[in-house]
C-alpha cells in the first residue's frame, strides 16, 4: 500500500475518542501479521479500547519508537464539505477527520513496513498507537508501563503530531480541574437568606482571571511559546435552577496549560487559599452545609527541553534541521519523557488544520513524512 491509501484506510475508522478504536486497531494488528509481524495488546480497563506494540528488526535495546494516537476529536456540530471518514484529494490536499492529527504520521510508517522488512536493521523501529490522546492522554500510560517493565528499552521516542517536520523539544502541560460552589437555596427576594452559588463561581472566575493576566503581564520575552506564558482558562460553567431561586450550586471546569518550570500546584493553592480564606467563612456563617471544592481532572505534563537529548539529536539529523521549536498544544511527549524515554515531536501537517471542519494536509507533508520515515530506516540499518 502506499501512503495515501493507508491514510484513506485509517482515515476510514470512525476513531473518535467517544467510540471504541479496535476495528482500527485490529485492522492493523491483521496488517502487520501479513507482514510476519506479531504485535503487542494493551487493553483499556474496560476492554472497549487498546494500544498497539509491535517491533520490526532485532529484540534488544536501543529502538526508535515511531507513536501516534488512533483517537480523533468529533465532527458532530460541524459543517463538512464531504464525509469526513471518506478521504478526498483536491487541489494537492487531503481531506478528512484525522489526516492531519495524527493518521497520515501513523499511515506513511505503516505504509514502509515492506520497506523495513526489506532491510538488515541492526536497531529497531518499534511502533506505538494509542488511544484517548484527545481526552487526556489516557492510553500512553499504560503502554509505556508495560513497556518499561516488559520489554527492552527503546533509546528515543518520536511523537508523530502535525509539526510541519519541524522538531518540537517542548510543549506545555494540561492541568485540569472542576470546582464546584454549593451554596443555600431561598427564595430570590429573600437573597440575604440564601447563599448564591453562581455568584460565588463569577467571584471565583474573576480570581481565576486576574491570576491569568498576572501570569501575561510576567511573561518571559525570550520564550519560544505562542503565547509566552502559562495560560489559565475557564471552559464551561453550570450551575442554578431559576431565576427566581437563590442557586443551591454552581461547578465550572477550567485548565492551566503551564510552560516547562511553572508548577500548576502554584496555581492551585493560591486558588485555594483565596476561597477558604475570603469566601467559605462568609457563606458557612449563613449556611453552615456550604461550601467550595476542587478536584483535579486531567493531568498531562510537559515536555521540558532536553537540548541534545538522544530523540533530538536524532530527529534533527532526520530532518536536517538545527533549530527545535516549542508548541503550546500537548502530546504524549512528556509522558514519555517522564518515564525516563527520550521523546520529541515531529510530524507532517499543521496543527491550525486540526479538530476544524475539512480538516486537511498537504501532499507535500506527506511525501516530506515518507522522506523522513525512509531516512530514519537507513538510518537504523547502518547506526
Amino acid at each position: 500500500m502506499t501512503p495515501i491509501e493507508m491514510i484513506r484506510a485509517l482515515v476510514g475508522f470512525d476513531t473518535t475518542s467517544a467510540k471504541s478504536n479496535l476495528p482500527l486497531i485490529d485492522y492493523v494488528r491483521d496488517y502487520l501479521a501479513g507482514h510476519g509481524i506479531e504485535s503487542r495488546y494493551i487493553r483499556s480497563e474496560d476492554g472497549t479500547k487498546a494500544n498497539l506494540w509491535a517491533t520490526i528488526g532485532p529484540d534488544i535495546p536501543g529502538g526508535i519508537v515511531l507513536s501516534g494516537h488512533t483517537d480523533v476529536v468529533p465532527v458532530t456540530g460541524q459543517n463538512w464539505d464531504n464525509d469526513p471518514f471518506d478521504v478526498v484529494e483536491k487541489e494537492d490536499r487531503l481531506y478528512g477527520r484525522g489526516v492531519a492529527d495524527m493518521k497520515s504520521f501513523i499511515a506513511i510508517a505503516l505504509a514502509l513496513v515492506p520497506d523495513m522488512l526489506s532491510r538488515p536493521l541492526i536497531r529497531p523501529i518499534h511502533f506505538a498507537l494509542t488511544h484517548d490522546e484527545e481526552v487526556g492522554c489516557l492510553g500512553a500510560p499504560h503502554l509505556i508501563a508495560d513497556v518499561i517493565e516488559n520489554l527492552p528499552r527503546p533509546g528515543a521516542v518520536i511523537i508523530g503530531e502535525p509539526t510541519e517536520m519541524k522538531v518540537v523539544d517542548a510543549h506545555k502541560g494540561i492541568t485540569a480541574f472542576t470546582t464546584t460552589v454549593t451554596g443555600h437555596e431561598a427564595h430570590s427576594s429573600l437573597t440575604n437568606r440564601g447563599v448564591n452559588a453562581v455568584m460565588h463561581a463569577g467571584k471565583l472566575i474573576a480570581f481565576l482571571s486576574d491570576l491569568a493576566e498576572e501570569k501575561a503581564a510576567n511573561a518571559d520575552p525570550a520564550s519560544r511559546f505562542d503565547p509566552p506564558y502559562s495560560t489559565i482558562h475557564v471552559g464551561t460553567v453550570e450551575g442554578g435552577t431559576a431565576l427566581n431561586i437563590v442557586a443551591r450550586e454552581c461547578a465550572f471546569k477550567w485548565e492551566i496549560r503551564s510552560v516547562p518550570g511553572d508548577d500548576p500546584e502554584d496555581t492551585l493553592a493560591r486558588f485555594e487559599h483565596y476561597y477558604e480564606r475570603e469566601l467559605v467563612p462568609k457563606m458557612q456563617a449563613t449556611a453552615a452545609e456550604t461550601g467550595i471544592a476542587t478536584r483535579r481532572g486531567v493531568t498531562v505534563p510537559s515536555l521540558d527541553p532536553a537540548p541534545d537529548s538522544p530523540a533530538e539529536v536524532l530527529a534533527r539529523e532526520l530532518t536536517g534541521g538545527n533549530a527545535t521549536h516549542a508548541v503550546s498544544y500537548a502530546t504524549e511527549g512528556g509522558q514519555y519523557q517522564r518515564a525516563g524515554l527520550p521523546a520529541i515531536v515531529c510530524g507532517p501537517g499543521n496543527i491550525a488544520q486540526a479538530h476544524a471542519p475539512n480538516e486537511w494536509i498537504a501532499l507535500e507533508q506527506i511525501a516530506a513524512g515518507e522522506s523522513f520515515t525512509r531516512r530514519l530506516i537507513a538510518k537504523c540499518q547502518s547506526d
